[in-house]
C-alpha cells in the first residue's frame, strides 16, 4: 500500500528557498517547433482504467512517443540548447548556431537523449555522463546519436558530481535537469520546456481535473505542471506526488523543510532514482503539492504489467502515478483524474 505525507507547507512553501519553476508557456512552441520531430502527445481519455480504479474520468496524458525519443524529457533539454541558439543564430543558420559549444550532463537515461537531440540539431556536442545503473541501451541510443557516453559512479548523483567536474576543467557547459545553490539558469529553462506538455494538456483537456498524479525524480517534471496547473485551474485540483519508497527526496525534504539527500538501493523505477530533489523543483512543490506518495519496487512493477492489459506501455518510472493509483491510493468515485505516462517501454 502507498504511503502518504499530507504537505504541511502547502501555499506557504519553503522560507528562503528560490527560485520558483516558470508558469507562462509564451515562445516555448515557437522554439520547440525548430525541432523537426516536435508535435503534441495524446491526451487519451480511459473508461475502462477509470473503472478498474474505481473514478469517474481517467486522463492519461501520453509521453511515449514525444519527439521520437520517447519521453517527456524530450521537452526540457532540446527546448534549453534551442534557446541558447537563439541568442547567437546568424542569417538564421540555426544548424550551425552553436558549433564548437560542448553540453554535458549525468542522466538516467532521458534527459541525455534530450541533450544529444539538441546539440545534434543545432552544431553542438554532447557529452553523457552515466551511472553504471543506467541499462547500456540508453547508451547505445545516445551513441547513434552523436553523444560522447561517459561511464561513472554507481549512482545518478555520483555521475553528477563526474559530469559538473568535467565541466569545470574543460569549460563545458553543464546541462542539467536538476539545480542546486548556484546552479539554477539551465535547469530553469529545462523546466520552462516542460510547460509545453502541461499547456498542451490544458488545450486537450475537456475539463479541469480535480486530482493530478505527478511521478518525480529530481521533481522538475512534476513541478513545472503542477505549477503551470495552478495558474490554470487554481487551488482547486489535488496534486499528487509519486516517488520511490527507496528514493523519497521530495516527502523527506517536505518532512524536513529542507533540501534532503535519502539513502537507498538501486530502484527499479531508474529514472525516478533520484537521492537528492532539485532546488527550483522542491521551491515549487513545496507550495503547490497537496499530497507525497512513495510506493513499492512490487508496486511499481505489478501497475506496468497491469497498465499494459489497458494498451499503456511503460516502464516502472513511466507508469509510477498510476501505478500508486493501483496500489491502492483511493481517490473519491467521483474523481476526474489527470495522469502523465511519461516515457515509453525500453524495448521501444
Amino acid at each position: 500500500m502507498p504511503v502518504s505525507l499530507s504537505n504541511p507547507l502547502r501555499f506557504e512553501g519553503l522560507a528562503g528557498l528560490s527560485p520558483r519553476p516558470l508558469v507562462t508557456t509564451d515562445g516555448v512552441a515557437q522554439l520547440l517547433s525548430l525541432c523537426p520531430a516536435h508535435q503534441p502527445t495524446p491526451l487519451l481519455d480511459l473508461p475502462d482504467l477509470a473503472r478498474h480504479t474505481g473514478v469517474a474520468r481517467m486522463y492519461v496524458k501520453d509521453e511515449s512517443r514525444r519527439m521520437g525519443l520517447g519521453s517527456f524529457k524530450a521537452l526540457g533539454a532540446a527546448y534549453a540548447i534551442a534557446s541558447a541558439a537563439e541568442e547567437v543564430v546568424q542569417e538564421k543558420d540555426w544548424a550551425n548556431a552553436l558549433t564548437g559549444r560542448i553540453f554535458v550532463t549525468a542522466s538516467a537515461g532521458n534527459h541525455g537523449l534530450s541533450v544529444a537531440a539538441g546539440a545534434r540539431l543545432f552544431g553542438a556536442k554532447a557529452v553523457i555522463y552515466l551511472s553504471e545503473a543506467v541499462p547500456e541501451a540508453f547508451a547505445i541510443r545516445l551513441r547513434a546519436m552523436g553523444a560522447e557516453v561517459v561511464r561513472a559512479g554507481a549512482t545518478y548523483e555520483e555521475s553528477m558530481e563526474a559530469a559538473e567536474a568535467s565541466a569545470r576543467s574543460n569549460d563545458w557547459t553543464l546541462l542539467s535537469d536538476s539545480s542546486w545553490p548556484g546552479y539554477t539558469e539551465w535547469p530553469l529553462r529545462v523546466m520552462e520546456g516542460y510547460l509545453q506538455l502541461s499547456a498542451e494538456t490544458v488545450a486537450q483537456i475537456d475539463a479541469a481535473p480535480t486530482h493530478i498524479v505527478l511521478q518525480a525524480g529530481v521533481g522538475g517534471m512534476a513541478a513545472a505542471v503542477a505549477a503551470h496547473a495552478r495558474v490554470t485551474w487554481g487551488d482547486a485540483p489535488i496534486i499528487i506526488v509519486v516517488e520511490p519508497e527507496v528514493a523519497p527526496a521530495l516527502m523527506e525534504s517536505i518532512r524536513n523543510r529542507a533540501v534532503t539527500t535519502t539513502e537507498g538501493p538501486t530502484s527499479n523505477m531508474g529514472r525516478l532514482d533520484c537521492k537528492t530533489p532539485s532546488m527550483i523543483a522542491l521551491a515549487g512543490l513545496a507550495c503547490d503539492a497537496d499530497l507525497f506518495v512513495t510506493i513499492s519496487e512490487d508496486e511499481a512493477a505489478s501497475g506496468v504489467a497491469e497498465l499494459a492489459g489497458f494498451g499503456l506501455h511503460t516502464t516502472p518510472s513511466g507508469g509510477a502515478g498510476l501505478a500508486a493509483l493501483l496500489a491502492g491510493l483511493a481517490l473519491p468515485a467521483d474523481a476526474h483524474v489527470l495522469a502523465i505516462l511519461s516515457e515509453g517501454r525500453e524495448d521501444g
